[in-house]
């Protein structure tokens, strides 16, 4: 026969913690001043001979570390690979059993460990050492078996975890990612790297294409465009208008040559003015004829920006190039669609 089922009461279960808000700030101040305590005695030259080392470094910058330090080694290491810098993560038990063959000797291998006493890496350090590799030890611990191996030792000072038990690794892995990105930047300053070439490294992401995507990359071409003639009638051209998925007519001239732009919103006013006048009435009597425009080679977060500008904001924007000739049209809707 089953046990019968427990009743589950929120209220009770809120009852009997002891988790509040006034826990949650304590908590949250005792880790601000833990790591205000790495900050004041972090070793800046120290610090510098480090990024020094990594910004000189004529190989591959090899990052390895057991547990949530390796985790914290991966993170950094993809943090330099995002910058165009060449690096990697080397997990040190795999590397025992055959990995450590990428190792070179114009290489650096920074290990991170909070106590540098890890197993791992103490087999790791004279494998990675034979092979001429140059090795940096990451440590908290002031005295550990790690520091006999490296050619640099860093200290990354930790007054304690903010564990009750002062065990589980969460301020140390603070101050470790903290210290690692914080000198991934200070690479990315020293090497003079461009907004372009950032975007270069991420072009899926959002960040990408607001730097890489240009208007003429992301607008309908000229064969795609909803376009007529300034003295169609505007009755004439509703299936253009609400068909061509771009919410407007581009009145041209017979050089398509941009006259104006004539919208759904257009139509509603003039049928609101007009009434049953609109019959008569072309589009040219009523479009837009100083639109906002932009050229093919504008960026896309550009267009973006122009169509959100004051006085009112605009659903599309047509596309001019050097010759004033009309090619294409961004929309709102297409820059959105390409994730911008």
């Amino acid at each position: 026969m089953g046990s019968l089922p427990v009743h589950f009461d929120p209220i009770k279960i809120e009852e009997q913690s002891k988790l509040n808000e006034s826990t949650l700030l304590n908590l949250f101040k005792s880790q601000q001043s833990y790591l205000n305590y790495f900050f004041q005695h972090l070793d800046l030259p120290q610090t510098l001979k480090f990024t020094q080392i990594l910004l000189n470094s004529k190989g591959t910058i090899i990052f390895t570390g057991v547990g949530k330090s390796g985790f914290v080694a991966q993170k950094i290491s993809q943090t330099l690979v995002s910058l165009g810098i060449r690096s990697g993560f080397l997990s040190p038990v795999d590397a025992l059993h055959g990995d450590i063959g990428i190792l070179t000797r114009n290489d650096v291998v920074v290990m991170f460990s909070k106590s540098g006493n890890s197993e791992e890496l103490i087999r790791l350090a004279p494998c990675a050492k034979a092979k001429g590799a140059y090795l940096i030890g990451i440590t908290s611990n002031l005295s550990n078996n790690l520091m006999g191996f490296c050619d640099l030792n860093v200290h990354l000072p930790l007054e304690r975890e903010l564990c009750p038990f002062d065990l589980a690794p969460v301020t140390s892995t603070a101050i470790q990612m903290v210290f690692g990105d914080t000198v991934a930047i200070a690479l990315m300053s020293a090497r003079n790297l461009s907004k372009e070439a950032y975007a270069a490294n991420h072009p899926a992401g959002k960040i990408g294409k607001s730097l890489i995507f240009k208007v003429k990359d992301v607008m309908k071409k000229q064969e795609d465009l909803p376009v007529c003639k300034e003295g169609d009638l505007i009755m004439d051209q509703l299936v253009g208008l609400t068909s061509g998925g771009c919410g407007c007519l581009l009145v041209i001239d017979d050089d398509y040559h941009l006259i104006g732009t004539f919208t759904d919103g257009d139509l509603r006013r003039t049928l609101k003015a007009s009434g049953e006048g609109i019959f008569k009435l072309t589009v040219g009597e009523m479009c837009n004829r100083h639109p906002r425009i932009i050229g093919p080679d504008a960026m896309a977060v550009e267009a973006m920006q122009k169509m959100e500008s004051p006085p009112s904001p605009v659903q599309f924007l047509p596309v001019i190039n050097d010759q004033d000739i009309l090619i294409g049209i961004v929309t709102l809707h297409g820059l959105v669609s390409a994730g911008l």
